[in-house]
């Protein structure tokens, strides 16, 4: 029996939020409909609703069925350069001191529940990375 605030397997976490939100960007950046990715895919559009939303975690093979669906390398769902937290550590921070700022950035955007307010972030953060403003 599962403990109150204790996490199934099958339950999202920050991480799956944002490979999910990377998974809807890539998606919509080729034109396909959720219903169209699940087709390629092999499963309902309502199971791809709940990975791209991080409801729901990707298994391995999952996510290298949808990165081929999609045309894209696996590993660029993953945010670049995010530290792997040490077995055992419940979060980046664990191991001492405070996260990065990306593993902040990825923790926060797990917890936004407003569907578009998670996708205006992930447009800005990509329009920030392709026209980073200059030092001052």
């Amino acid at each position: 029996m599962r403990k109150p605030g204790q996490q199934t397997s099958r339950e999202g976490t920050p991480v799956d939020a944002w490979v999910g939100a990377r998974i809807a960007a890539r998606r919509q950046a080729l034109g396909l409909s959720q219903t169209a990715l699940a087709e390629r895919v092999g499963v309902s559009f309502q199971q791809i609703q709940k990975y791209e939303t991080g409801i729901n975690r990707i298994s391995a093979s999952r996510l290298h069925q949808i990165a081929v669906a999609l045309a894209a390398d696996p590993g660029s769902f993953f945010p670049a350069g995010a530290p792997t937290p040490l077995a055992g550590d419940a979060t980046p921070a664990a191991a001492g001191g405070r996260a990065s700022p990306g593993v902040r950035l990825i923790e926060a955007f797990g917890h936004i529940p407003q569907r578009r307010a998670r996708q205006a972030l992930v447009v800005l953060a990509e329009a920030l990375a392709r026209d980073p403003a200059p030092s001052t």
